[in-house]
């Protein structure tokens, strides 16, 4: 190893997230060493990219772990860049017998913010300190400045600030503003993360499903469905990374001119954090209809086999299919009042969950770092800046439209679990009365269990039979 001044930080884990988030570092003249298992990917790496950083600063790449951990300055900065579950585990067990008290371990994988905690725990005795730092842009953002949400201890969170305030995304314009901020104590910041992704899931399924009615009711060309999702993407409240890229999936063809949307099969995978959200939501007691609605539709979409097999459909074709400008209207208000009911959703589970651990999440701030650098950036966040719920956008005019939008698809066999569900748990949240007091009434029938009367007090039984 050539003779060098010590790393501020090091980062172990070279796959594309980790090289770009390297990188990015070096390029705010952040000294820093790299290690990956495989010595193979750090040589590769180094010979690529370890002498080309904007400002002139050359990345470490180490050979053994001990000789990682010496590279660095005290307290040591170590980012794990690896994939969720045992391989964490792995690498902190091989970091241990070399790390010293107050060194920092920042994981920032998507790791399962009840794993997070039993990690930090496991930890307090040596005086480590672990922070769960959500990290969300993909492979560009990790690059060029991604959103994070670190969590843990606030102490170890300062001295790593300087730092993942300088990588980190520009809040829209005002680089004096950036996307990161202190989540809270314990794993709020990999929960923030989880439930970021959940959001995500929603969005992406919602878009698929307005695509789905656009193409194959609508009959738009992928042409004009670039056009229409390039022109939502200058609108107020459906101006996103997703609705951007989107866009151009549409234009995208191969090497024989062929568009390649149309070559793509229709097999949603995932790894879990959806799964994870959903699970929480019910653990907390909060729905998030739209969430699990897009994970259950990605788990379906696996039967294929099944999927072949032409079940009887009964079509009301006594619904009409509007024309092309009419529909197109339809799916824009009905996207963004179903956008706004996921992060909606999404946020009401963190809020729950943070007065249950009193981890003093600022909810408005969430709204400001998820505003660039992250996948699910988009303009309703400002609206989330300021407002619980923006509820004032159900006009209804819009409400008309996802209520029409929703009867055409029905009608013509089209499956919109997630438009579907977002009407249903609006609808829910605005009603008066619902039919729960008869499941009260069979509960205590078949099980003896009680119901509460209406302007009384105390627990009733009746003898049913």
């Amino acid at each position: 190893m050539l003779k060098m001044e010590k790393s501020e930080i090091g980062l172990i884990g070279l796959a594309v997230m980790g090289q770009n988030l390297a990188r990015n570092i070096a390029d705010k003249g952040f000294q820093i060493s790299v290690y990956n298992r495989t010595l193979e990917k750090t040589t590769e790496f180094i010979k690529k990219y370890g002498h080309s950083s904007k400002s002139g600063v050359e990345i470490l790449g180490t050979v053994k772990i001990e000789e990682f951990v010496k590279s660095l300055k005290s307290p040591r900065k170590i980012i794990i860049m690896v994939k969720a579950g045992e391989a964490v585990d792995e690498v902190i067990s091989e970091l241990l017998p070399h790390l010293e008290k107050s060194d920092i371990i920042m994981d920032g994988g998507n790791s399962y913010y009840k794993d997070t905690e039993q990690r930090q725990k496991s930890l307090e005795s040596s005086g480590i300190s672990l922070i769960g730092m959500g990290i969300s842009g993909g492979e560009e953002g990790a690059l060029k400045g991604p959103s994070i949400m670190p969590g843990g201890n606030r102490e170890a969170y300062e001295k790593v600030a300087p730092i993942l305030t300088k990588i980190a995304a520009d809040e829209d314009t005002a680089k004096s503003a950036k996307c990161v901020s202190y989540m809270g104590k314990n794993g709020s910041g990999h929960f923030v993360k989880m439930v970021h992704n959940g959001i995500e899931y929603a969005i992406m399924q919602l878009i698929a499903e307005i695509y789905d009615i656009l193409k194959n009711l609508g009959k738009l060309s992928n042409e004009e469905l670039a056009k229409t999702f390039e022109n939502w993407n200058k609108t107020d409240y459906l101006k996103s990374f997703l609705v951007e890229i989107t866009a151009k999936i549409f234009r995208k063809k191969d090497e024989k001119g062929q568009y390649l949307i149309d070559q793509i099969r229709d097999h949603g995978e995932q790894k879990g954090t959806g799964k994870w959200t959903s699970i929480a939501s019910f653990d907390y007691g909060i729905a998030t209809p739209t969430i699990t609605s897009a994970v259950n539709a990605r788990i379906l979409s696996a039967f294929e086999k099944r999927r072949q097999i032409a079940l009887p459909q009964v079509l009301n074709s006594q619904i009409k299919i509007p024309d092309k400008k009419t529909l197109i209207k339809l799916t824009q208000d009905a996207l963004e009042l179903c956008e706004i009911l996921s992060y909606f959703q999404g946020f009401d589970l963190i809020a729950i969950a943070n007065k249950e651990h009193n981890w003093r999440i600022n909810l408005p701030e969430i709204a400001r770092i998820w505003k660039n650098g992250c996948i699910i950036r988009s303009s309703l966040l400002d609206e989330f800046q300021t407002h619980n719920f923006p509820q004032f956008l159900f006009t209804d005019e819009k409400q008309n439209s996802l209520r029409h939008l929703i009867a055409i698809a029905t009608a013509y066999a089209i499956p919109i679990p997630a438009v579907g569900n977002s009407l249903f748990y609006y609808d829910t949240l605005s009603a008066q009365k619902l039919p729960q007091n008869l499941t009260q009434a069979q509960r205590d029938f078949f099980g003896a269990h009680g119901y509460a009367k209406i302007g009384q007090e105390g627990t009733f039984h009746t003898d049913w039979q």
